[in-house]
């Protein structure tokens, strides 16, 4: 799954918690709105402060899609999503989150 291909699918499935994301999804995706936070921030510091309200607007209107797709992700290497909500667990969420996909069945 290429980059664009992948960010369109994950906010297509905005609210999607159900169901398996690949790593390639999850990490393009990651990648997207990292890419987005540091250039308006960069272009806060730089021109104006109104865009790093909007960079950080941003971020907010993308939390729900984050999730969701990490959910989907942990579902995907046979993890229960709701281990996002536990704060101090990001570190190894982190880990779980770069784990190859197990199939169907497989525990």
């Amino acid at each position: 799954m290429g980059f664009f291909s992948a960010v369109k699918s994950c906010l297509r499935q905005y609210v999607g918690f159900s169901g398996r994301a690949t790593r390639d999804e999850f990490w393009w995706f990651f990648l997207f709105r990292w890419l987005l936070l540091m250039g308006f921030l960069i272009l806060g510091v730089t021109l104006d402060k109104v865009f790093f309200t909007i960079g950080w607007g941003l971020m907010i209107l993308l939390l729900l899609p984050a999730w969701a797709v990490g959910a989907r992700r942990l579902h995907d290497i046979g993890r229960s999503g709701w281990l996002q909500a536990v704060p101090f667990v990001y570190p190894v969420l982190l880990y779980r989150w770069a784990q190859p996909s197990k199939e169907s069945g497989e525990e």
